[in-house]
């Protein structure tokens, strides 16, 4: 897929820009010719691109690119008859859309690939399309409880999965804070899913682990794009509560654990005075506020993927001129700016309404103009910040020296770098979002051994 002038990595490591969606009106059955499962590469420039695609007896499809963490996506424009076989993927740039018709000599699927006016060929064949391979995924059964929980927060059900230790308990217990963007309880990110390796370790060393579903995602309710920080804040503080009427729960041990923006959120509760946040580790989380990780990344990233001076020059432009509406709070010129730009590009390039409005949103606003310090400099328990020397998205260069002098007047604060790492604390290379899906490891198991490490010598499982 061509990329687009746009936010497209704020903190965490991806914003996806599409949605599932299906066809309104009622589509006929699909021959049995064509029914099932098939897989095959777009062979865009410089790379092949697998996908998966299924055609379903009611006529309709689904699509699977891993490489772009989209699974069973709901396709438009759905023709299942075996001559005229077509589809398109909605709300994407350029109107990806594939015309073909089946082989019967060779029992495969045959057609091009079109987007943006450039066609390339497509072949499927039966069977599922492969995922990359992750290792270190937990699988069950699991050696420890799990259990979907849900409560309320405000007017919303958030909902989650707890894993608690065997045994009698209390426990102490780590709550995880998810990245920017909607989040399912996994973080689910290009096929990695931290946040379940991270549960599963923490809970296999004695400590109970809540993880949820963001605003909008999964069994949660709500809208993450009109929520504010106070309200997220207040999400997590709902979690807390919900804990501390579980007896297996220590209610005086319970901490947070915040990856990327979860990093600004968790520090933000537990300096409330009331909170009873027991501790707070900080995964890639920033020291900076917002705007500034904002335009740092994308000037990293663009020179890290070899973008000229003046691309980079033209996209800071653009998002400096979007920062300086959302910091005054003027969220209406911030959409009209953002459609004027995006209605400069070429078609082919235009991003579709819906990434528009995600760009003007109260909650684009609050991540990028907040500022962590008074936070920060506030808490006064045992903090763990972790960087990772190769992130490109909240880079150490930026945001150690910050988070050190920070957290100077805290008498149990530890703030290190793992060298070669990046954003999700992967071994990486360059350190650029487009290398994740093709790394196996989902978080490098020195960064597990450090934070498990922490967490015990403090908080000893009982």
């Amino acid at each position: 897929m061509r990329a687009m002038r746009s936010l497209v990595l704020i903190l965490s490591v991806v914003l996806a820009l599409v949605a599932s969606a299906c066809s309104r009106t009622q589509a006929p059955s699909a021959p049995s010719r064509v029914l099932g499962d098939w897989h095959g590469n777009i062979e865009m420039p410089g790379q092949a691109l697998a996908v998966g695609v299924n055609f379903a007896n009611d006529g309709k499809a689904r699509i699977d690119i891993p490489a772009q963490n989209i699974a069973s996506m709901a396709l438009t424009g759905v023709n299942s008859h075996p001559e005229t076989l077509a589809f398109t993927i909605p709300k994407i740039p350029g109107e990806p859309s594939f015309r073909g018709h089946y082989d019967r000599d060779s029992d495969t699927i045959r057609g091009d690939f079109t987007q943006g006016g450039q066609t390339a060929p497509l072949t499927l064949t039966r069977g599922l399309v492969a995922w990359p391979p992750r290792p270190q995924e937990p699988r069950p059964p699991y050696p420890y409880k799990s259990e979907d929980v849900s409560y309320p927060s405000g007017d919303i059900t958030i909902a989650g999965t707890l894993t608690i230790p065997n045994g009698a308990g209390p426990h102490p217990t780590v709550v995880l804070v998810t990245g920017s963007g909607p989040q399912d309880r996994n973080e689910n990110i290009l096929g990695h899913k931290p946040f379940l390796l991270l549960a599963d370790t923490l809970t296999r060393a004695g400590f109970a682990v809540l993880r949820t579903d963001d605003r909008g995602v999964g069994g949660t309710g709500g809208n993450l794009e009109h929520a504010t920080y106070m309200q997220l804040t207040d999400d997590i503080a709902a979690g807390m509560n919900f804990l501390r009427t579980r007896p297996e729960i220590d209610g005086a041990r319970i901490g947070l654990l915040g990856h990327s923006e979860g990093g600004y959120l968790a520090p933000r509760l537990a300096a409330r005075p009331d909170s009873g946040v027991a501790f707070a580790v900080l995964i890639a989380g920033p020291s900076v506020p917002g705007s500034e990780v904002l335009l740092e990344q994308n000037d990293l990233i663009l020179r890290a993927r070899g973008a000229t001076p003046d691309e980079i020059s033209d996209q800071i432009g653009f998002l400096s001129g979007l920062v300086s509406f959302l910091n005054i709070g003027d969220l209406p010129a911030a959409n009209d700016y953002v459609a004027r730009n995006n209605n400069a590009l070429p078609p082919d390039q235009r991003a579709p309404a819906e990434a528009l409005d995600e760009l003007s949103s109260p909650y684009m606003a609050a991540l990028l103009n907040y500022d962590p310090a008074p936070a920060l400099s506030a808490l006064r328990m045992p903090v763990l910040a972790l960087f990772g020397g190769k992130d490109l998205q909240v880079p150490a260069a930026q945001n150690e020296g910050p988070m050190r002098a920070l957290l100077a007047a805290d008498p149990d604060a530890t703030v290190h770098t793992f060298e070669g790492l990046n954003h999700l604390m992967q071994p990486a290379d360059k350190g650029t979002p487009d290398e994740y899906a093709g790394i196996e490891t989902t978080m490098d198991p020195s960064v597990l051994e450090y934070i498990t490490g922490w967490l015990t010598q403090r908080f000893p499982p009982r």
